[in-house]
C-alpha cells in the first residue's frame, strides 16, 4: 500500500516575488477577477496590508495548484488564509467564490486591525504550555500553534511588550511580526457577521478528500462555521499536522508561494517528507 500525501496550502506572509506572473500564466481568469474584487491590482500592493496581501496569495496558491497539474492527494488542509486554497483545491469551493471571500476576509481583517487602535503579533520560540502561560499573564490570545517549537500572540501594543519582555527573562526568543493587527483574536470580532453571511449565499460542496480544519485539527464538519471562527479563533497548525500524521500521512508537498509550512512539517514531525514547490513561481513566469 502506497503511503498517503497531503497538500498543504500557506497563509498571510507567505508571499513570495514574481507571484503575479504566475497567476498571469496558469489562472488569468483569477487575476481579473482579483483586480475587480480589490478595486486594483493587489500584487502591486501585496506589502500594504491584508486587504491585499490575502488575495494575493489566495490567486498565487492556486496558480501553482493548476501550474503542478492539479496533483491529488488523500488529504488537504491550509494554515488559516490558505483554507480557502484548499477547499477549492478538494472541490468544496469554486474558485470564484473562494477569491470572492477572500477579497471579503482581507478587507474585513484590516478594517478590525485599523479600528482596534496598536496591536499586532509576536512569535515565541516556545511550545504552546509556556507560550499560553505568558499570553495569560500579559492578556495576550494563542494566535497561531505553528509548531512544538513556535507559538505566536496576538493582542494590544502593550500587552505584547510585555510578553517579550517576559518571553526574554524566561530565556525564550521572540519576534515581532509585521502585521498592524491582532489577527485570531477578539480583536476581529466585529468582522465576524459579514464573514458569515457571505458564506452562507454562496455553495459549499462535499469535498473529493478530506480537509483537515486548523481550528478544530480535524475533518471539515461545517465549512461556512469553521471559516468565520477562523477570523477569532487560533490555528492549530501542529495539532493540524499531528492529525494527518495519524491518518497515514508520511509526503507533504506545500502548493502556492513560499515555504514556511514545509519547514513547519520538519519541525513538528519525523519519518516524513516534505517539499514546498515555490520553484514554480520563477520557473514558469
Amino acid at each position: 500500500m502506497s503511503e498517503a500525501s497531503a497538500l498543504l496550502f500557506p497563509g498571510q506572509g507567505s508571499h513570495v516575488p514574481r507571484m503575479r506572473q504566475a497567476v498571469e500564466r496558469h489562472r488569468p481568469e483569477l487575476l481579473e477577477l482579483a483586480c475587480m474584487e480589490v478595486g486594483d491590482d493587489p500584487f502591486e500592493r501585496v506589502s500594504d496590508g491584508t486587504a491585499y496581501q490575502q488575495p494575493a496569495i489566495y490567486c498565487a496558491s492556486l496558480a501553482g495548484f493548476t501550474g503542478l497539474g492539479e496533483p491529488e492527494a488523500g488529504f488537504v488542509a491550509g494554515h488559516s488564509l490558505g483554507e480557502f486554497a484548499a477547499l477549492v483545491a478538494a472541490g468544496g469551493l469554486s474558485a470564484e467564490d473562494g477569491l470572492r471571500l477572500v477579497a471579503l476576509r482581507g478587507r474585513l481583517m484590516q478594517r478590525g486591525a485599523e479600528s482596534s487602535g496598536a496591536a499586532g503579533m509576536v512569535a515565541v520560540r516556545a511550545p504552546v504550555e509556556r507560550a499560553a502561560a505568558i499570553a495569560d499573564r500579559t492578556g495576550l490570545s494563542l494566535a497561531n500553534d505553528n509548531s512544538p517549537q513556535q507559538t505566536v500572540l496576538s493582542g494590544p501594543a502593550e500587552a505584547l511588550d510585555a510578553a517579550i519582555d517576559a518571553a526574554t527573562r524566561a530565556g525564550l526568543r521572540t519576534k515581532r511580526l509585521p502585521v498592524a493587527g491582532a489577527f485570531h483574536s477578539p480583536a476581529m470580532d466585529g468582522a465576524v457577521p459579514e464573514l458569515a453571511a457571505a458564506l452562507a449565499a454562496v455553495e459549499v460542496r462535499p469535498p473529493r478528500v478530506p480537509v483537515i480544519s486548523a481550528v478544530t485539527a480535524a475533518p471539515f464538519d461545517d465549512v461556512r462555521r469553521r471559516l468565520a471562527e477562523g477570523l477569532t479563533r487560533p490555528v492549530r497548525w501542529r495539532e493540524t499536522l499531528l492529525t494527518l500524521h495519524e491518518r497515514g500521512v508520511r509526503r507533504y508537498l506545500e502548493v502556492g508561494p513560499g515555504k514556511v509550512l514545509t519547514g513547519l512539517v520538519r519541525k513538528t514531525l519525523s519519518g516524513v517528507r516534505a517539499e514546498a514547490a515555490e520553484g514554480l513561481m520563477g520557473a514558469h513566469a
